[in-house]
């Protein structure tokens, strides 16, 4: 199957068996089947197999698949491996706490800088990551590679600074303005994150369970 064919579930779910299979590499378990890994995922084995049928043949009837063999030819599906290059832009209270807790190279990305407008936090680094103020922004990018723009600016400038930063050949952005943020080019690929989504699937699911 070609890759332009793949639907966007089947890729969503890609990250979840890559979280799993590193999970049972850190506990010793060298293969499984796809069964006892879709008991483990609350997946049924049929899914899984269609899933990675995608991508190729990775497992061998009778025996399963090779947790940390397998795990690698996700991660490589993934581009865990292909060292990306990110930036930030806001450093308030999320991005900060992004850039103190969230593991970015266990993802295959390295942080290169941050942006803010905050003499506050400007000149300052934060978990090794130096913080720059707004104003070198074009300069930074013009002269770097940057695979992907962290967002975490207010509502109100998120669309003006994505496009701004399009114009500037950015074509990787995860949003967690709570904006939904667009493009007319195909080539401009947004994660747009809303934590207001998952809570309120939760509180559909304890009310109806």
């Amino acid at each position: 199957m070609k890759k332009e064919n793949i639907s966007d579930a089947v890729i969503r779910r890609l990250p979840r068996y890559y979280r799993q299979l590193t999970d049972l590499c850190a506990r010793g378990i060298v293969r499984i089947s796809s069964h006892s890994l879709g008991q483990e995922m609350n997946i049924t084995a049929s899914q899984i197999r269609q899933d990675f049928s995608c991508f190729g043949e990775f497992g061998q009837q009778g025996y399963g698949y090779n947790v940390e063999e397998l795990r690698a030819e996700i991660g490589h599906i993934l581009c865990v491996d292909n060292d990306h290059h990110l930036i930030m832009i806001g450093v308030g209270n999320l991005g900060h706490a992004l850039l103190q807790n969230f593991h970015f190279s266990d993802a295959g990305f390295t942080v290169d800088a941050a942006f803010d407008v905050s003499h506050a936090v400007i000149g300052t680094k934060v978990n090794g990551v130096p913080i720059f103020p707004m104003e070198d922004l074009d300069a930074f990018i013009r002269t770097h590679d940057v695979d992907v723009v962290v967002l975490t600016v207010p509502q109100s400038v998120a669309q003006n600074t994505a496009n701004h930063l399009m114009e500037l050949g950015v074509r990787g952005f995860w949003n967690f303005t709570n904006v939904e943020l667009s493009s007319a080019d195909p080539d401009v690929k947004f994660e747009n994150i809303h934590f207001a989504d998952s809570l309120l699937t939760l509180s559909y699911r304890i009310a109806n369970r």
